[in-house]
């Protein structure tokens, strides 16, 4: 199959565009011919030449444009020939499965050095309560063809985890590709043999997942789990349900650690299967966020999920995972305190933003109510987080918020005229890492602690954190 570069369906996209724009240019034109009938011959001449120049140039647009992606929709169309070509076969566990909220999917493959798989899963289950394990299916999808490793690699799940099966929470399945896709591409380097594997073993996990279950996590088999993580993951689901996303990142890893909404897997599959094997997953993965209009990733702190070990020097290589980086304490800038919330025993709202044990009673904050920071200077602001409540009892949460960084800072009255979104406060916290599209404004001017729905009860925000950028560190920077 030939490369077809990530920006091919951006193409597509400005073709249209220009197109649009020059059928809106003739649409004046046109317009401009009835309302100007009466105007001299010559004049009708040159609107009558101008009309076919617009239409010859549209037409050679699209007749170009059409050659060009021509080869670009045939594939698109035989991905999806492809996934009603495949074949699964259920080495453990029940092959009917009730609808859950999440299924934990697991693809792995064989290793040049030994396999994490059995500790991945150790790890997972060790790290989830009975209660957790009602919610959850955890699906494992085996894609080689070797039957001396599938055999011993189920011997070895059904020895270790065979209560889960009889339970039903887990399932390992085996899957392959039907047709052309099915044959093995002869990859020059050993990153597009990887890759390549990766690709296949993912679309296969993803299309067995499609009716499992409302939300999908996705797992790599060298992952270790930390405890308690599937309460993170359910307190942030419904607080993020009103809000447009594609996947949230639980972990630092290019592909572990991200949650989906079960009905997008399908569109996923079908976009992994137009491009070559060797082109990296996780760039697909970011380009398919793109299309679906999340701008940045949406990175939850802490993780959850870390890396267990390299395999290789080749994994090394071509899976370069982003440790998670120590900020160290944080720094908040200087910066004033604005709020139209009635305060509670006299306690000043500049206290939710010192880095000390002050904090600020609010009393039955309303909709739309807000705490904003309004900062000295603009900053490159790289995480936030939010505390409040108590940490003992967790009462008085501010359990209906939303963080905002606000640029474009205005004089009177101080504050800023354009926001975007952090995030949602799960439980009535948030830690969240920053990213910024592309481009786009990067010194953060205003933090606005924004209230969505009323309280009827005091609400106590502890602390506003502020993480601000090092000079000369451009990783943050989303390319």
């Amino acid at each position: 199959m030939p490369k077809t570069a990530p920006g091919a369906m951006r193409g597509c996209l400005w073709m249209c565009v220009r197109v649009l724009a020059s059928l809106v240019i003739l649409g004046f034109f046109l317009q401009d011919n009835i309302a100007a009938a009466h105007v001299k011959q010559q004049h009708n001449t040159l609107l009558s030449e101008k009309k076919k120049m617009i239409q010859q140039i549209a037409q050679e647009e699209i007749s170009s444009k059409i050659k060009n992606h021509l080869k670009y929709f045939t594939e698109m169309q035989e991905s999806s020939h492809v996934l009603q070509h495949v074949t699964y076969t259920v080495l453990a566990g029940a092959s009917y499965q009730p609808k859950r909220m999440l299924t934990v999917g697991i693809f792995s493959v064989p290793h040049s050095h030994r396999t994490h798989l059995l500790d991945t899963m150790t790890s997972l289950f060790q790290a989830s309560s009975e209660q957790d394990l009602e919610y959850m299916l955890v699906l494992v999808l085996l894609s080689d063809t070797d039957p001396t490793w599938l055999n011993q690699t189920v011997a070895n799940i059904s020895g270790l985890f065979m209560p889960h099966i009889d339970s039903g929470r887990l399932l390992v399945v085996h899957g392959r590709l039907g047709g052309s896709r099915a044959k093995s591409r002869n990859d020059t380097s050993p990153c597009g043999k990887l890759y390549s594997r990766q690709k296949t073993s993912l679309a296969l996990l993803m299309n067995f997942a499609l009716n499992l279950s409302e939300y999908f996590l996705l797992l790599g088999d060298n992952v270790k789990t930390a405890p308690k993580f599937l309460a993170n993951v359910f307190w942030a689901l419904p607080a993020w349900k009103q809000l447009p996303w594609v996947s949230l990142d639980f972990s630092s890893m290019p592909l572990s650690g991200k949650v989906f909404h079960t009905e997008d897997l399908s569109r996923f599959v079908s976009f992994l299967l137009l491009f070559p094997k060797d082109i990296p997953t996780h760039l697909l993965l970011s380009e398919f966020r793109l299309l679906l209009s999340q701008n940045v990733p949406i990175r939850l702190s802490p993780s959850v999920f870390y890396r267990m070990d390299r395999d290789s020097e080749f994994e090394d290589t071509c899976f370069p995972a982003k440790r998670d980086k120590d900020l160290g304490r944080p720094d908040n800038p200087a910066g004033t305190v604005f709020t139209d919330m009635i305060s509670f025993w006299n306690t000043n709202p500049q206290f939710a933003y010192f880095l000390n044990d002050d904090y600020f009673w609010a009393l039955d904050p309303l909709e739309g109510n807000y705490l904003l920071v309004v900062l000295d200077k603009p900053q490159k602001v790289i995480k936030v987080a939010v505390e409040t409540g108590s940490t003992k009892n967790r009462l008085n949460l501010l359990k209906h918020g939303q963080l905002l960084l606000g640029y474009s800072p205005m004089e009177y009255p101080q504050r800023c005229a354009h926001y975007n979104l952090v995030g949602p406060l799960v439980r009535g916290q948030l830690e969240q890492m920053v990213f910024y599209e592309e481009d786009a404004v990067m010194e953060i001017s205003c933090i606005k602690l924004l209230v969505t729905s009323s309280h009827d009860y005091p609400v106590r925000i502890m602390q506003i954190k502020v993480w601000t950028k090092v000079e000369d560190e451009e990783s943050w920077r989303l390319l």
